[in-house]
């Protein structure tokens, strides 16, 4: 009935599409298992994609010729660009969107993609032979066989919904749990603990008063994730802000007696970056409120998201609460907000492709590694999609560095560091986050992933031109000088000192306060010789001559420290025979099996004597 498949996908969430279409369209085989076809990439907690650091994993994604950028782009209803106040290497793009336009999206472009099949049913079993992974069996008994699997479970491994005091097993509302993986990958040696994430309430938007809320419309200019041209909304909706207050707080609190977060019923760790309402009143009690965030959930719905209300308290004390609440006075629930509980394994388990330790062939990505976040998951899916058809052409994996890529950070604190709680993409994690711009991602990522046979001539040749087109633009810059008299006005308007003579205007552009942009329009001759590039190539070259002092700071940087990363361990190294180590990082050193002396600098506990101790012992 079913051919052998070079990669079977279990799970069609965002990890599990990306490396579907990742795997399939460098020429593996594939089928993508999923336990309900209408719930293919299913935005199952908030209708958005980017933000802090997240928009920089998307436009990742995307120059490495994954989907999630264009079909963000093809189901927004908004778009912003977070952090315009600050550094270009804090800026992160964010889109609000179209729920059931999102999904229905992703289904389309993967049905089009060749070398995918589909299968509804739930995998219960991994067929291991020899300590390899060499297919999976489903619920209804069927044994598929491939050369590789991708576990992509979310949150469905054993899950368990809790409302209140109500308990149902589920990996997602009106969706059954799936079992039998974990207890056998336990078997064979696995570990696996539980996590906890939760969800708040969907409202019925007819039923709001938003003349009570402050409104928050999207940017001007849409900017978007993907670096093709992506058609962009000729409109957008807003969103809307409210807050609770302390009458808010005391409804909310006369339920914690039913609370299964305080009443032990739920074990798992929750996202500390994303708390639940009752642990934010519990946790920042000095506050008298909290903001909400209210997000429509597609173009023709009337369905609200209330960010910031996520909760697992009985469903009449959520209801009863959120009607105290600016704007809510009159809300009638679509459904309440929930926890949910599942398995993961911790991701130390895991090497740098991906692939596990304790079985050739099977490679874990999304949640069942620890991870929170649409973006979070599509990147590992992606990255785990490339790394299983590599392996099964006996070719060598990808890899991202910390320094080439956020995915790189991501992927290397989690095999480095684990996670106990669930694991959220921030830019503060990243040390070299000047070179791992938004805006550059293209630059950075396509010409590798071109050359793997994912990224396409399109991409390709659009990368060539920009690239081409920066450097022209920065060479304009270095040789077009401003006379005092074209440019004094403009520095007298914006306070900034006037120039006695002829000055560059790439030094100029150095200047606080001072963009391309606004010289463009003071300066007329400066906008007709740039006029023939495209707004990206401009912003990129302003960015590389502004902050170049910087960029070559971060490289130097990269250099000396990409000396560890080229001192490797060997796979089989004896830690426990090093006396001179102590015994705390005898075991941890044991446990993760660090690749090289840079991994084994960054693992949680281990300290730069020990690296020290490790590098005389190789040296010897």
């Amino acid at each position: 009935m079913f051919p052998v498949y070079d990669v079977i996908v279990v799970g069609a969430g965002h990890a599990g599409c990306e490396a579907a279409a990742a795997a399939a369209n460098l020429g593996s085989k594939v089928l993508l298992v999923t336990m309900n076809m209408q719930t293919i990439a299913q935005m199952s907690c908030n209708p958005a994609m980017g933000g802090i650091a997240k928009g920089q994993i998307v436009r990742e994604v995307d120059a490495l010729g994954g989907y999630s950028g264009i079909v963000s782009d093809a189901s927004m209803i908004q778009f912003r660009m977070l952090n315009r106040s600050k550094g270009p290497a804090m800026w992160s793009p964010r889109t609000q969107n179209d729920r059931m336009l999102f999904a229905q999206k992703w289904r389309e472009m993967l049905e089009e993609t060749p070398n995918v099949d589909f299968y509804q049913d739930m995998v219960r079993e991994l067929i291991v032979e020899g300590g390899t992974v060499a297919g999976v069996v489903t619920g209804m008994g069927h044994s598929i066989r491939a050369r590789a699997v991708v576990l992509t479970n979310g949150t469905f491994l054993n899950g368990v919904i809790h409302i209140g005091e109500k308990r149902l097993g589920g990996g997602r509302v009106a969706e059954r749990a799936a079992e039998g993986i974990t207890e056998q990958l336990v078997s064979l040696g696995f570990e696996s603990d539980r996590l906890k994430t939760g969800t708040p309430p969907r409202v019925d938007g007819r039923s709001l008063d938003y003349s009570k809320m402050e409104e928050q419309k999207g940017d001007d200019e849409i900017v978007g994730f993907s670096y093709l041209d992506t058609p962009k909304p000729k409109e957008q909706r807003s969103c809307w802000v409210t807050y609770t207050s302390n009458e808010v707080h005391d409804i909310l609190k006369s339920g914690f007696d039913r609370s299964p977060m305080y009443t032990g019923r739920i074990e798992g760790t929750g996202p500390r970056y994303c708390p639940s309402i009752e642990d934010k009143i519990n946790r920042f009690a000095e506050r008298d409120r909290h903001q909400l965030f209210v997000e429509p959930e597609g173009w023709n719905t009337a369905e609200i998201y209330v960010n910031g209300f996520s909760t697992s308290l009985p469903e009449e004390v959520q209801h009863d609460a959120l009607r105290r609440v600016a704007g809510f006075e009159n809300v009638r629930f679509f459904r309440p907000g929930y926890a949910i509980e599942y398995d993961y394994f911790p991701p130390t388990q895991l090497q740098y492709s991906l692939e596990t330790k304790g079985l050739n062939n099977l490679f874990f990505a999304g949640q069942i590694n620890g991870t929170t976040g649409y973006e979070e998951a599509a990147c590992q899916g992606l990255m785990a999609g490339i790394n299983a058809h590599l392996k099964v052409r006996g070719e060598a994996p990808l890899i991202l560095k910390r320094s080439e890529a956020y995915i790189g950070v991501l992927i290397d604190d989690l095999i480095s560091k684990g996670t106990q709680e669930p694991y959220r993409m921030f830019t503060s994690r990243a040390e070299f986050r000047t070179l791992l711009r938004q805006d550059n991602a293209d630059l950075r990522l396509t010409e590798l992933s071109y050359r793997l046979g994912l990224a396409s001539e399109e991409r390709m040749q659009k990368v060539l031109r920009k690239r081409a087109d920066v450097d022209a633009i920065k060479e304009y810059m270095g040789a077009t000088q401003l006379e005092p008299a074209e440019i004094n006005p403009f520095f007298e308007s914006i306070s900034s000192a006037p120039i006695t003579e002829k000055q560059k205007l790439e030094k100029i552009i150095l200047r606080p306060g001072v963009q391309l942009d606004a010289l463009q329009q003071v300066v007329p001759r400066i906008g007709t010789e740039l006029q023939v590039y495209g707004v990206e190539s401009r912003e990129q070259a302003e960015i590389q001559v502004k902050y170049q002092v910087y960029i070559d700071k971060e490289r130097e940087l990269v250099a000396r420290m990409s000396q560890m990363e080229t001192l490797a361990i060997p796979e089989q190294f004896d830690y426990h025979r090093i006396q001179s180590l102590g015994i705390e990082a005898r075991e941890k050193l044991s446990k993760v099996r660090p690749q090289t002396l840079g991994q084994a600098s960054r693992i949680s506990g281990i300290n730069p004597s020990d690296i020290q101790i490790l590098m005389v012992f190789m040296g010897r």
